[in-house]
């Protein structure tokens, strides 16, 4: 007849242990890891936000200097297209705001503000103020002595 007796075995739980310090250890190394990569995505999608904010107010100073020179001409009407590149920023919360010596973005929802300084050499003076939400383009004008920012091309009137 066979006789079973318990004995104390601690081999096999000195391995479980060791499986589950493996197992935690890997999902601290997957977590650093997730960590790491979304930092850097962070990171790069912040940068190509400046970046584009940079561009933009950029296009945007440029036309404004054409359209004070041509102000300078004498009594003329000048317009001009500036397409907006998209960002990945909440542009329902930043304005466009032109003044006589600068374009001014204003963040309210972030770190994004920043500003451009243009000449004010025109003939007239500088106004305006625009919402980002929706646009994919931002017109320049100058009539009537005054540039101004707005949202739709101007109408043609007889």
């Amino acid at each position: 007849m066979n006789s079973r007796t318990l004995r104390k075995d601690e081999a096999a739980a000195a391995t479980e242990l060791g499986y589950i310090f493996t197992f935690l250890l890997g999902v601290l190394l997957l977590t650093m890891f997730s960590l790491w990569a979304y930092e850097i995505e962070t990171a790069t999608r912040e940068r190509w936000n400046e970046n584009a904010i940079r561009s933009n107010l950029d296009d945007l100073a440029a036309a404004v200097e054409r359209a004070d020179e041509a102000s300078r001409i004498g009594s003329v009407d000048y317009a001009e297209k500036v397409t907006w590149r998209l960002t990945e920023a909440d542009e329902t919360q930043m304005t466009i705001v032109l003044t006589d010596t600068s374009i001014e973005l204003i963040d309210e929802g972030g770190t994004l503000d920043t500003n451009v300084s243009i000449s004010g050499t025109g003939a007239g003076g500088h106004q305006g103020t625009v919402v980002l939400a929706g646009i994919t383009s931002v017109w320049i004008v100058h009539s009537d002595g005054v540039t101004t920012l707005q949202y739709d091309r101007p109408q043609y009137q007889s």
